[in-house]
């Protein structure tokens, strides 16, 4: 009833319209059993007495009905429309609510959660929160028609009174036993929709390991097993609503039937005339359907309470960053200097976000403006985690990281996304044009800066031989483009906002080691870019694996095991450094194996060909 009461408060007018509606629909099907019982008392009865009718009175009563008609009609218009402005309004507003939630809360809140469960959230659990509000407006215009009603039965009769009122606690007392039995069985069902979608999403992401794999039977069988449960609990909710919606539909037809034996009785003992027995019998026969309203929204209130339970979870869910409002100065696009100061990192467990073991410890370094750093450490020493605290995807458990000697917590949100621009590992390209995946609507960037964007990411040449250049569409995640392209775009994307501090992580290891130099030479000189482009001349935080990547840098940071173990350049780190020298050279054997096997992509036009486009999507 709480869920209900949110929903009137959100929406005070629509719902006043949808009452209004059915307390028009109500009080015209009162005074239509009236009108009825007086056409048989003071037209029908006396008709079949004298043996003629009186077509006067008949062509009044039949005015009446279709005026009463008329009238229950404009009610009914206004109940069904206003029911379904309020249910379709509040179903978008929560969609939104949810939706904005997602994006408001930490990557690590988004770890512990399945996608596809979310998805659920967003779709079916808010559709099951509202899914009372249809029926509302018609059974609250109901409970007061019924008020009404018995109102009238007692002015009518006492007695009458009396068997009706017996049958309506009846119908209460059943729909209060059938919502407690179903609330745990909605409960569950809504459960399980949540992990049917998400198994489902899960195998459709990850098609490209299901069918290398072969795993494509023992994913249909897990599909399947959790689809059978949830096919197994939607019988169960079907199974009891076929035991009660018969007893519910019954319930009001007994009422009818009890009123005309007990009339009839009252009818021969003169205490009620015949059009008072018949305005009676046909109140009841009239009110079983509005009555089945009230039934319905109690019905739904357990699948509303699951659906709501779920929709809280996301709603207060806690751990969002706070920005602050200071402003960096972008005015000149001057480089912007990254400072890690004793920094500390462990990534929360649990529900509660309790810390785990510790990924940083006491890591310390500068990106000095216009500067190239290269981040070079083994597999799980914590490069990807500093990459996402020099954009603020996390926040440091102590220590500092700071932009031109501002603390990136103390940073605006717009101002911080202004000054850096991450390109991560995995390219994530949008269902878009090669346009929109660039620009993302952000003011400012016309098709100018796209193609001088591209030009910098070496990624103008294969646009332009695309059937439709900026105006192709790339599919899915990219799928119409290669590896190296995908990445190329992607990095595109992030320069066609001109962003003072780029960091890339690992953003370029599908791209030639050529191109990939081209590239950082572009971006670290501010005026020899490719093709005669001038360059940014950003500052970068570069995570490198390639010795000639690495050998374009300014500086080196190499990362042990969450720690910064040596600062310098290339050279001097060989030099001295056995455990750095080591992981160059075995980065470097890896490389020429990798090639070897699976040459880079050199020429855009044959990589742009359906067939390089398959071949390059199915490796």
């Amino acid at each position: 009833m709480r869920i209900l009461g949110y929903a009137i408060r959100e929406q005070p007018r629509i719902f006043t319209v949808a009452v209004a509606g059915s307390l028009v629909f109500g009080l015209v099907t009162i005074a239509s059993a009236y009108v009825v019982g007086a056409i048989v008392g003071e037209v029908a009865a006396p008709a079949v007495t004298a043996g003629q009718v009186d077509v006067s009175l008949l062509a009044l009563g039949a005015a009446t009905l279709f005026g009463i008609s008329v009238v229950k009609v404009v009610g009914i218009f206004g109940r069904r429309l206003g029911a379904g402005f309020m249910q379709y309004r509040l179903q978008a507003s929560y969609r939104r609510r949810v939706t904005r939630r997602y994006l408001d809360l930490p990557l690590s809140w988004h770890q512990r959660h399945a996608t596809g469960t979310l998805l659920s959230n967003a779709n079916s659990d808010v559709e099951a929160a509202w899914y009372p509000i249809a029926p509302l407006p018609f059974a609250v215009g109901t409970v007061l028609m019924l008020l009404t009603a018995m109102g009238s039965l007692f002015v009518t009769d006492w007695v009458l009174a009396l068997v009706g009122m017996a049958i309506f606690p009846a119908l209460f007392a059943l729909n209060v036993v059938y919502s407690r039995r179903m609330a745990p069985k909605q409960a569950l069902a809504q459960q399980l929709r949540a992990e049917v979608s998400a198994i489902a999403h899960e195998s459709f992401d990850g098609a490209l390991v299901v069918k290398t794999m072969g795993r494509e039977a023992p994913e249909t069988e897990r599909f399947a097993g959790r689809a059978g449960e949830l096919r197994d609990a939607l019988i169960g909710v079907g199974r009891l609503r076929g035991v009660f919606d018969p007893l519910l539909e019954t319930l009001p037809s007994l009422g009818t039937l009890a009123i005309l034996l007990v009339g009839a009785v009252r009818l021969s003992q003169g205490a009620i005339t015949v059009t008072e027995l018949v305005s009676v019998a046909f109140l009841f026969t009239v009110l079983a359907f509005p009555v089945r309203a009230i039934g319905w929204v109690l019905a739904e209130l357990p699948r509303s309470v699951a659906g709501w339970d779920r929709l809280v979870r996301v709603l207060e869910a806690t751990g969002e960053m706070a920005y602050g409002r200071t402003e960096l100065d972008r005015r000149g696009g001057a480089p912007a200097t990254l400072t890690f100061d004793r920094v500390n990192y462990a990534y929360p467990t649990g529900d509660d976000d309790r810390p785990g073991q510790p990924v940083l410890r006491d890591v310390s370094f500068t990106v000095p403006a216009g500067r190239t750093v290269a981040l070079v450490g083994p597999t799980g020493s914590g490069k990807s985690t500093i990459a996402s605290l020099a954009v603020r995807l996390v926040d440091p458990s102590s220590g500092t990281v700071d932009l031109d000697g501002v603390d990136v917590r103390d940073l605006a949100a717009d101002s911080l996304a202004g000054t850096v621009a991450l390109v991560a590992q995995v390219p994530f390209v949008f269902d878009d044009t090669v346009r929109a995946n660039i620009s993302l609507d952000r003011s400012g960037i016309g098709d100018e800066d796209v193609w001088a964007a591209l030009r910098l990411a070496e990624a103008d040449g294969f646009v332009a031989r695309l059937p439709e250049a900026l105006d192709t569409m790339v599919g899915e995640r990219g799928t119409s483009l290669s590896g190296g392209q995908r990445q190329r775009l992607t990095l595109a994307r992030a320069l066609a906002g001109r962003p003072r501090l780029l960091v890339l992580d690992d953003a370029t290891s599908a791209v030639d080691p050529r191109v990939e130099a081209a590239i950082l030479a572009a971006l670290r000189d501010p005026g020899a870019g490719p093709g005669g482009e001038s360059g940014t001349g950003t500052s970068i935080l570069v995570v490198a694996y390639r010795r000639a990547t690495i050998a374009l840098a300014d500086e080196v940071v190499y990362v042990e095991h969450g720690r910064v173990v040596a600062r310098g350049s290339h050279q001097a780190l060989l030099a001295d450094v056995p455990g750095y020298a080591s992981l160059v050279t075995a980065y470097e054997r890896a490389e020429a194996e990798r090639e070897r096997e699976k040459p880079y992509e050199s020429d855009d036009a044959a990589a742009t060909s359906p067939t390089a486009q398959r071949s390059e999507v199915n490796q």
